[in-house]
């Protein structure tokens, strides 16, 4: 389905600004008013990031101005969705939230700055490298308070092996709940109570390992949907940075590094990819200049990436899923492609290679491209929000809009067949890499961003995909989008003024059609400044009922669902 090219509107045009600058948390839980009806598989608890207040009041009496969306004060939200009873016929909703960095807004308010780094705003360049430093490098232990730093971008539900250092006290949650953590691109977590969203404590990723000592990781580890072990990377930066990829054991609670790939140019990347034998970390062209020291000058993420240079391929590395006591290869395989950069992988799977010249398998890779790194300035609030003389020309470059892209990796070298086990998991880069094929690419307006799809289809081939999309009515995300890889057909749900965050996918059964099932998604109807979680039939992309909330929710980023009675496993996207 095609769909109408119009001319960008101002934000401004919808009275929503609600979303960019919301203090609304409601810390004990309320039953929100359903209209329509609410399937029983939606039953569980879903938790959702999200922003609060853009703007602090300080001591002096002046104002401290969050610049960029990445940047926003957290906040987390739950939504607990409980099936009928005996008492209760129909679905019910409860809703509770809470700010998650208090401590570091207070420390705000009192000093008029915020010490830590961030993603998009510049600090004085005056200040001393010690303290740069100090500042960027947080140490561990009673010096960072639980709730002194923001970095609400995902959730994860029992995460492997950091419960023993970052567990509140108690016999559990509903659902089977025991631990959820907030996480971003660095390797920090934050321990959240899963009823209150309090928070708890801080831990690291060297927690779960002693040489995970780098500090960047991506915001989305990915979870193997058969063992519910995790894997991430963490970023040793320097003048040989050096990437580690992990698994987080699910049955041991034990983190074992898969590879580690001196040499690598360190970049910005949030997601990574996973199969049923192998996990790829693609360093794509956000990368950082001078070793990634130059976090250290600027403060930021976005000033210390090196501009787009398309003549720079993207770099692919294929590491072996098992531990090297398990017999793992570490590196296996390197390939490279055009440039390009990316905040969101899809899904990846294997199967048969389809080259003529080996019969070995490929991995097919999805992921939501962009043709440079101008989309990161797109989301400073003044653009968003249409404040600055920028945003009319953000809004209306389609250039710098997503493109979803279909990659393959031909021939893979097969590491399944052989139990020899490996001594070292250091590798090194190879001079010259295969070749990744680009298969298909889907254009701006039909692009699902913060992509989603059904849980029971990652690591396979998977057909359909759901997520946010810019229908050129506004400056900022305003409509959802379902897309058939096979079809390359697109079904839209946009409403006037409704902004909708990312979709999450429930199956309705066990064994049904991959497209059966219903989407979560958290709209702001900008026409009265107040939220609603909304439930779609994800076939026919038609509104099923939504649930009240009495204010606005935040404008957030993702969240995960814990089904009833599932034991508290929810997968990391």
């Amino acid at each position: 389905m095609d769909k109408e090219k119009t001319t960008p509107k101002s934000f401004n045009d919808w009275p929503n600004h609600q979303g960019f600058d919301t203090s609304y948390v409601e810390h004990s839980p309320i039953e929100l008013p359903v209209t329509g009806v609410i399937p029983s598989c939606a039953a569980g608890v879903l938790y959702r990031t999200g922003i609060g207040a853009r703007d602090i009041p300080t001591d002096t009496n002046g104002i401290y101005k969050t610049g960029h969306w990445f940047d926003c004060n957290a906040v987390v939200h739950r939504f607990q969705i409980l099936p009928p009873d005996a008492n209760h016929p129909t679905v019910r909703v409860l809703y509770n939230s809470r700010s998650t960095c208090d401590s570091m807004i207070k420390q705000i308010a009192e000093t008029g700055k915020r010490d830590a780094m961030t993603f998009g705003r510049q600090y004085d360049p005056c200040m001393s490298y010690f303290r740069k430093v100090m500042s960027l490098f947080q140490p561990m232990g009673g010096k960072l308070a639980p709730d002194g730093i923001t970095m609400s971008i995902t959730l994860s539900v029992n995460f492997p092996g950091i419960d023993r250092a970052a567990k509140k006290k108690n016999e559990g949650h509903a659902s089977g709940i025991q631990t959820l953590m907030n996480k971003s691109d660095t390797k920090l977590f934050q321990s959240l109570d899963p009823e209150t969203l309090e928070p708890i404590g801080i831990a690291s990723q060297s927690t779960l390992h002693k040489d995970l000592t780098g500090p960047l990781a991506a915001a989305h580890a990915r979870s193997d949907p058969v063992t519910g072990d995790v894997f991430n990377y963490n970023l040793d930066l320097g003048r040989r940075s050096t990437y580690r990829v992990f698994r987080a054991s699910a049955s041991t609670g034990q983190t074992s590094i898969l590879a580690t790939i001196p040499g690598a140019a360190p970049a910005y990347i949030h997601s990574l990819f996973l199969t049923e034998n192998y996990v790829i970390l693609c360093v794509w062209n956000a990368f950082f200049t001078v070793g990634g020291l130059s976090i250290l000058w600027h403060r930021n993420i976005i000033d210390a990436i090196a501009d787009f240079d398309a003549s720079k391929p993207a770099r692919w590395y294929v590491i072996d899923k098992r531990p090297v006591e398990q017999g793992g290869k570490g590196l296996i395989a390197t390939y490279e492609s055009e440039a390009f950069f990316c905040f969101h992988t899809v899904n990846a799977y294997e199967e048969a290679s389809s080259s003529e010249s080996g019969d070995g398998i490929d991995i097919v890779a999805d992921l939501v491209a962009y043709k440079n790194i101008d989309c990161l300035k797109r989301y400073y609030l003044d653009n968003v929000i249409s404040t600055s003389p920028d945003a009319g020309s953000y809004a209306n470059d389609i250039e710098a809009h997503q493109i979803y892209k279909r990659f393959r990796l031909p021939l893979i070298p097969n590491t399944t067949t052989t139990t020899t086990t490996t001594t070292t998991t250091t590798n090194t880069t190879p001079s010259s890499p295969l070749k990744v094929i680009t298969e298909f690419t889907l254009p701006p307006l039909d692009t699902p961003e913060l992509p989603t799809l059904n849980p029971r289809y990652t690591t396979k081939p998977h057909r359909y995909v759901y997520g946010v999309c810019a229908s050129g009515e506004s400056s900022f995300l305003d409509g959802l989008v379902k897309v058939d890889t096979k079809t390359r057909e697109t079904v839209f749900w946009t409403r006037h003024a409704q902004n909708a965050g990312e979709p999450i996918f429930i199956p309705r059964y066990e064994d049904g059609d991959e497209d059966d099932g219903v989407l979560l998604s958290v709209v702001l109807d900008g026409l009265v400044g107040k939220s609603y979680l909304l439930v779609l039939d994800a076939k026919n992309m038609q509104e099923l009922g939504r649930a009240q909330v009495k204010g606005a929710v935040g404008f957030g980023f993702h969240g995960t669902h814990v089904p009833a009675g599932k034991g508290g496993r929810a997968l990391d996207y």
